[in-house]
């Protein structure tokens, strides 16, 4: 069952309607003007140092990484913007989703906040303990978060 996700976004100022909107999903509280960096640990993987901050242009791929996050709180989504080059992101493409479909990049450089969805509708607990499972069976098989 498709789950209708409905966004609405409250901040001071809107991206360029002619430019793709990215999307950070997170447990951190942010404000617009925050900076989101590389450097710290990574909710993925081995937890290591994370070289890179990830955004995706579909809600969706966001939903998810709210939902993911490690940390205490509620998860969050935030409109973001790369203040530097990005490349797809290896652990969703060409490996798992060859051509990108979850539209899921990374960079080394920071992710500027520019405002928080404020309405979005997360996954079935069915789905998301899915997830949760099949995340458990990869680190069980040794496949890690590629971080190279």
């Amino acid at each position: 069952m498709k789950t209708e996700r409905r966004e609405d976004m409250s901040m001071e100022t809107a991206p360029d309607s002619d430019k793709t909107r990215f999307y950070h999903g997170t447990k951190a509280d942010l404000k617009p003007g925050d900076l989101i960096e590389p450097g710290f640990r990574s909710n993925y993987g081995k937890r290591n140092r994370a070289s890179y901050v990830y955004l995706t242009a579909t809600l969706d791929a966001a939903v998810w990484g709210a939902e993911l996050a490690l940390g205490e709180g509620p998860g969050r989504i935030y409109v973001v913007e790369p203040t530097g080059p990005t490349e797809d992101d290896p652990n969703l493409t060409d490996k798992k989703f060859p051509g990108n479909p979850t539209r899921s990049y990374r960079s080394r450089s920071p992710l500027r906040v520019l405002g928080e969805v404020s309405a979005w509708q997360g996954h079935s607990p069915e789905q998301l303990k899915a997830m949760q499972d099949h995340l458990a069976r990869l680190r069980q098989l040794g496949i890690e978060a590629i971080e190279d």
